[in-house]
């Protein structure tokens, strides 16, 4: 027997609970991350490659960096290479949605399988250490003087912070069409942009800066969430006066082509990746809120945030 035939055998069983957790050390996975090293996708699949691994529920996990155009570029090459194979895995999230929006991209997500909802977790903007721009209203009054000279720097374009920063606009009376986003292809990128001040301020999810934060090489200065985040003393947006909460959420899809069954064994393996000690503990340490959601739920879910999402950036001129 083919081994890719007697994966897809595995796949069949476990997800009709025939066989012992055990019989899924056989898997080798395959991750694509459709960024760049260095961000949030990377974090969120790399921790959950060490999850599938620490839950047993996988011998191996081999990843895939593929950046560019908010995930479509890795999007594309995944749809192509992973067709039917019942061991593969893409990271994705609203990111990519937003660049599906505004890109109009040849391959969507609606033709790869989703599989689960991992995470949520809000934006910080930050400055760099040495701007002489200190707060936000430092920030909102340079906007509303000369937006263009306000760089608004993260990830690619139709990203959660870009959204952000077009409702900043608008909720401040300076037209979003105006905002100066600079998108990158990775987490790293956007980073080494705003240490070396070739941006205004940077947004991104606050695990993704929490270091810089820490170290004092980056001044936080608004998160996107309702409230204050637990353990982490920045103002939101709403306290300073500015009426914006948006968040982030992270999950993985499976190939096009694969069966109810594998794709329903691959749910399952996540929810014993999410089940592990060193799920709990990629958690803890990036503050990211625990979101599970699989099957039928989490389509509906991504049908209704790209409704969602669709409406907010046409509200904001960037569709």
């Amino acid at each position: 027997m083919r081994r890719d035939t007697f994966l897809k055998s595995l796949a069949a069983l476990a997800a009709a609970g025939a066989l012992p957790n055990a019989a899924w050390a056989a898997a080798n996975l395959k991750m694509m991350i459709p960024a760049n090293p260095g961000g949030g996708w990377d974090g969120t699949g790399r921790a959950l490659g060490d999850a599938l691994r620490d839950a047993g529920v996988a011998s191996s996990v081999t990843y895939e960096n593929k950046g560019g155009a908010a995930g479509a570029i890795g999007l594309a090459q995944f749809f192509n290479a992973s067709k039917g194979d019942p061991n593969a895995l893409m990271v994705m999230g609203a990111v990519m949605l937003g660049g599906i929006i505004t890109g109009k991209p040849p391959v969507s997500i609606t033709q790869v399988t989703p599989i689960a909802r991992l995470t949520t977790e809000y934006n910080v903007f930050v400055l760099p250490a040495e701007s002489p721009l200190k707060t936000m209203k430092d920030v909102v009054e340079q906007l509303k003087k000369d937006p263009g000279s306000v760089k608004w720097g993260g990830g690619s374009r139709g990203a959660t912070e870009h959204i952000a920063a077009a409702q900043i606009a608008q909720a401040v009376g300076v037209p979003a069409a105006k905002i100066n986003y600079v998108p990158f292809r990775g987490g790293g990128e956007a980073v080494a942009a705003i240490l070396g001040g070739n941006v205004t301020v940077g947004g991104s999810g606050y695990s993704e800066f929490q270091p810089y934060i820490e170290s004092g090489k980056m001044r936080a200065i608004a998160v996107t969430s309702d409230k204050r985040l637990d353990g982490i003393n920045v103002p939101t947006l709403k306290e300073q006066g500015i009426d914006v909460v948006i968040g982030n959420w992270r999950g993985v899809y499976g190939a096009a082509g694969i069966t109810p069954a594998q794709r329903d064994a691959l749910a399952a393996m996540i929810v014993k990746a999410t089940q592990s000690k060193s799920w709990a503990e990629a958690v803890k340490k990036n503050n990211w809120t625990p979101a599970l959601l699989t099957g039928k739920a989490f389509e509906e879910f991504v049908d209704r945030d790209f409704s969602s999402l669709r409406a907010t950036m046409v509200r904001a001129g960037m569709v």
